[in-house]
């Protein structure tokens, strides 16, 4: 039996780097249904402490989501999950992100402006790629 998955991202602030890899990678930001927070609130099965406000819309304060614009069909979705440390190490899994037919030093260069950070350059055979990290300091590649 094959099954599905969603990848999982620890961080600090969600749904900030859950804004900043959908526009990285050209996603949505799946919206909060602010009605089905409300009522689990009034119906005792969460508490306003559970919650936060983000670009003006009640959000769950431990997560936020993103996805492929062709939906999950097209490809898993990203939970980003708000843990209390602060990330200490290399990344053990990382996103390869494939740019297709954009300029991939463009892709790099536009990230970099949103905040990432170049590691380095590698090179293997024909293919070349760039590893960055995401603004909490989370590793990612870009390459063709």
């Amino acid at each position: 039996m094959a099954y599905t998955f969603q990848v999982t991202i620890d961080c600090a602030d969600p749904h900030s780097l859950a804004d900043w890899w959908a526009e990285a990678l050209g996603w949505e930001v799946e919206p909060s249904d602010e009605g089905f927070i409300r009522g689990l609130i009034a119906a005792g099965h969460a508490d306003e402490d559970d919650t936060t406000t983000h670009r003006g819309t009640l959000v769950w304060k431990t997560g936020a989501v993103i996805r492929h614009p062709e939906g999950l069909e097209r490809a898993p979705r990203l939970l980003f999950q708000l843990v209390p440390e602060p990330k200490a190490v290399k990344n053990r899994v990382h996103l390869d992100v494939r740019t297709g037919p954009d300029d991939p030093d463009e892709v790099v260069e536009r990230l970099i402006s949103k905040g990432a950070k170049r590691l380095h350059d590698g090179r293997q055979g024909p293919h070349s790629w760039t590893t960055l990290t995401d603004p909490e300091g989370n590793e990612l590649c870009v390459s063709a």
